[in-house]
């Protein structure tokens, strides 16, 4: 089963689509989504699953943190929920220039916990004119820059895949320099596969962001094989498909052969069947609550599905 991929292009319009589905799913059902024993914040939860940036065998927490959500008036829960990150030894956050107060509201909080070190700091590049603007593409990395307050981005990517070819020799500049430790592209659309997947044969990435999920498979068949053989890390977006794989086992029991990968909700299901994945290096399910934070993380503790268990999880998932 595939979701219905989000046909809007306007970024501002898509995170609207994000929180709106996310708000009502979590409201209705947050108890479906969180073990009780996930709300002791002083718990340590134990061995995080790691995994390897293929270029250079740097290792990531299999579970980050997406920022298309955070906006000013949640500053305080996003704060604790960033500092409960770091006392999980979760690594990956991944914002970008055009979700309004995120870059600004993490660059602060991580300067005022003094945690920027221990981050993988990702962003996306938004350039005027549509992307197409080397000037605008400078601009906006100078402007993520302050917001963050950080001289470097450790992952700097394309946004959509808007202006790719434009901008790739100033980001190879950048990344040369030292301003930038990995570069990448993205996109949260299954229309866009084909052209990541020619991007992906032309210029010398680092990373590619795709969309992929139990629901939205479509990646396994060719972005995810060819991120391998290039040797390409992997942050997979919206494993949750904008809340709405929530919203479709609200009214089902999770299986009891749940607990031969240590799976104790749903949320923790969904993003083990992503992380197993042999090409995904991190997930980056947005949320702006530590309770949420903490549930998502707790799928990076204990056992993955072998091969063999993603596709029960296929078959469990499709026969709806």
């Amino acid at each position: 089963m595939k979701r219905e991929t989000d046909p809007v292009d306007n970024p501002a319009l898509i995170r609207m689509s994000r929180r709106e589905a996310l708000c009502a799913t979590f409201a209705a059902g947050v108890a479906l989504a969180i073990p009780r024993s996930a709300r002791a914040q002083s718990q340590d939860l134990g061995t995080v699953v790691t995994k390897a940036i293929p270029g250079t065998g740097e290792r990531l927490a299999a579970v980050g943190l997406g920022t298309d959500k955070f906006r000013t008036g949640a500053r305080e829960a996003i704060r604790a929920e960033i500092r409960r990150m770091s006392e999980l030894r979760g690594t990956v956050i991944d914002t970008a220039a055009a979700y309004g107060d995120s870059e600004t509201i993490i660059g602060d909080v991580l300067a005022a916990l003094g945690i920027r070190d221990r981050m993988f700091l990702a962003t996306k590049l938004t350039a005027t004119g549509g992307g197409r603007s080397v000037a605008g593409g400078e601009e906006s990395f100078k402007r993520s820059l302050e917001r963050l307050r950080t001289p470097r981005i450790d992952l700097l990517q394309v946004h959509n895949l808007d202006g790719v070819d434009e901008l790739m020799p100033t980001l190879l500049k950048w990344k040369h320099a030292g301003k930038i430790r990995y570069l990448g592209i993205t996109t949260s659309r299954v229309q866009q596969h084909g052209q990541m997947v020619d991007f992906m044969h032309r210029y010398p990435l680092d990373f590619v962001q795709v969309d992929y999920s139990l629901a939205n498979r479509d990646a396994a068949a060719n972005v995810l094989p060819l991120a391998i053989e290039r040797k390409v890390g992997v942050l997979a977006n919206i494993p949750f498909a904008f809340g709405s794989l929530f919203d479709q086992l609200q009214s089902r029991p999770l299986p009891s052969w749940a607990a031969e990968i240590d799976a104790t909700s749903w949320g923790q299901f969904l993003l083990k069947y992503v992380i197993a994945h042999p090409a995904v290096t991190c997930t980056i399910p947005g949320s702006t609550q530590p309770a949420h934070l903490e549930d998502n993380q707790r799928a990076a503790r204990g056992r993955l599905p072998d091969e063999a268990m993603r596709r029960r999880m296929e078959k469990f998932w499709d026969a709806g």
